[in-house]
């Protein structure tokens, strides 16, 4: 509201937003790379004030705990501390006006009453309806973790009995589509595949979506029996041929498929999509120092990070204990957080909040698990063929340090094929520079070159000739 010079209408005022109830739904939208992706935040009153949730449909998440909900003379705070995320705002005529602050990245955003309707984003290689192939939602049930996994099975057309892949997505909670600013990599693959009379099962990741289940305490293996479950159930259909089942996997699939194939005789290929030859403990620091780089990021500030975070992985590398190793964190950084580059730390943020939000966003099963976990040994165990894909500009698993591993961990296997394709990101798009910053700017989801490849690959290794 304007300011209003009266003092008993500004009493009156202060008094009216005090008093209004902002529980409920309130919806906002954010702008990443040229997309929209929408955030609802739901509100509840209770006896010591309130509490809320967030949700991101666009990402499939609901239902994100908010650690913090302050809402006093109308002025709202929400505090994500695993997702380093704060949102302040003040409440203006039935609209909180704000801002988003999610690490260094920072952007206005208002969150109102009404919904807001998300935006399709279309790209070049979106499939369009109708397709030649039939197309089922499914859902089958990991027993053991007491979770139902939704999906969709694409079948070529005609009657028979086809080979099958299991697309495994990467890292994070990721829908049946890998999607992600617009992009719908899995959708694209699944497509040409199946267009190749090659059966696809794709679904979304537990707790995400419409699969039940909670995904943060979820380690990679525990994925990997999800992947098991969904072979388990291809093995029922009629429309499957049980002795060609396979799995391709991207980023953190490319590590689950080799998991599972190691361990099962029911796995006949597996695709490594941008897939690990190295431990998380050796990976992320290199990782975050490749996009640091390609982001601007000074070489003094580069050291900087790469001492700290050198040492807290070491520390979660070495924890057994959740609650234990938060302390540790949570001290250490306390000593060291005048330390970080003025970039790294949100604006406005104080350094308690700060530490508390790095603590909860990497002291987590997940990353405890994969920071020790190694890839070589289930490689070396792998005896079905394997294709094993990276492009040349990736900067999340840099084929340099990552291919040479993989190769030689699978030279006893007569069927394996390693190949890095250049000018490729990471989701296998041309590219300039490689930084995550380019993905949502290309059009091309997918390279056809790497889709062609795939493809021409797994019916070699399931002994069919590609359709016309």
């Amino acid at each position: 509201m304007k300011r209003i010079s009266l003092i008993l209408l500004a009493v009156l005022t202060a008094t009216f937003a005090w008093g209004q109830d902002i529980t409920g739904k309130w919806n906002g939208a954010l702008k990443v790379q040229g997309q929209q992706l929408r955030i609802v935040f739901n509100i509840s009153k209770t006896e010591s004030g309130y509490t809320s949730t967030m949700d991101s449909p666009d990402q499939g998440a609901a239902g994100i705990p908010v650690t913090t909900t302050v809402f006093e003379n109308s002025s709202l705070t929400l505090k994500i501390l695993s997702a380093q995320i704060i949102y302040t705002a003040e409440l203006k005529d039935g609209v909180f006006k704000g801002t988003f602050k999610q690490g260094s990245f920072t952007t206005p955003m208002d969150l109102s009453r009404e919904a807001i309707e998300k935006q399709e984003v279309k790209r070049s290689q979106d499939p369009v309806k109708p397709y030649p192939y039939r197309s089922e939602e499914v859902i089958f049930t990991n027993s053991g973790a007491n979770v139902s996994l939704a999906g969709t099975l694409t079948l070529p057309a005609g009657e028979g009995q086809y080979p099958v892949a299991v697309l495994i997505s990467g890292s994070g909670p990721q829908n049946r589509d890998e999607e992600l600013i617009g992009h719908k990599p899995f959708l694209i693959l699944s497509d040409y595949l199946t267009r190749n009379g090659i059966a696809v099962l794709r679904y979304d990741d537990r707790g995400t979506a419409s699969s039940t289940g909670v995904f943060r305490d979820a380690t990679t293996e525990d994925l990997a029996t999800d992947v098991e479950a969904a072979i388990a159930w291809l093995k029922t259909r009629k429309e499957i041929d049980p002795k060609h089942i396979g799995l391709i996997g991207h980023s953190e699939g490319g590590i689950i498929a080799p998991l599972v194939a190691s361990r099962s005789k029911d796995v006949s290929f597996i695709v490594m999509l941008a897939g690990t030859g190295m431990t998380g403990l050796e990976l992320l620091p290199l990782q975050m120092a490749l996009i640091s780089k390609a982001s601007g990021t000074s070489e003094a500030d580069l050291k900087k990070t790469n001492k700290i975070n050198g040492k807290i992985f070491k520390m979660v590398a070495k924890s057994n204990d959740e609650t234990s190793l938060k302390k540790d964190l949570e001290k250490y950084l306390l000593g060291v957080v005048g330390e970080f580059p003025a970039n790294e730390k949100p604006s406005g943020v104080n350094d308690e909040d700060f530490v508390k939000m790095l603590v909860n966003q990497i002291a987590n099963p997940w990353m405890m698990y994969f920071m020790r976990y190694d890839p070589i040994p289930a490689l070396k165990k792998v005896e079905c063929p394997v294709l094993a894909l990276n492009g040349g500009k990736d900067l999340q698993v840099p084929p340099a340090e990552n291919l040479p591993p993989i190769r030689k961990a699978l030279k006893k296997n007569k069927n394996a094929t390693i190949i890095e394709i250049p000018g490729m990101n990471h989701l296998f798009q041309e590219c300039t520079t490689g930084s995550p910053a380019e993905y949502g700017q290309i059009d091309v989801t997918m390279s056809p070159k790497v889709l062609k490849i795939v493809t021409d690959w797994v019916l070699t290794s399931t002994s069919r000739r590609q359709h016309p």
